[in-house]
């Protein structure tokens, strides 16, 4: 059997951290920036954590050797 790869989408979108979690960045803040509310802006600053039922899926499909 050959070995899983990981998807090469997945290696610029995800990151495992120490814990093993799962941490990804929010969309749409590349541009049309000034029609969006402020605090949606403030929400999406910096790194998320992934919710475990969709990090299951990520880690299993995308990310196997992660």
């Amino acid at each position: 059997m050959p070995k899983m790869k990981t998807k090469s989408s997945a290696k610029k979108r995800f990151k495992v951290t120490s814990s093993g979690k799962i941490t990804f960045f929010k969309a749409f803040r590349r541009h049309g920036l000034r029609k969006r509310p402020q605090k949606m802006k403030r929400q999406s600053r910096g790194g998320h954590i992934m919710f475990s039922s969709d990090a299951a899926v990520v880690s299993k499909y995308y990310l196997p050797n992660g």
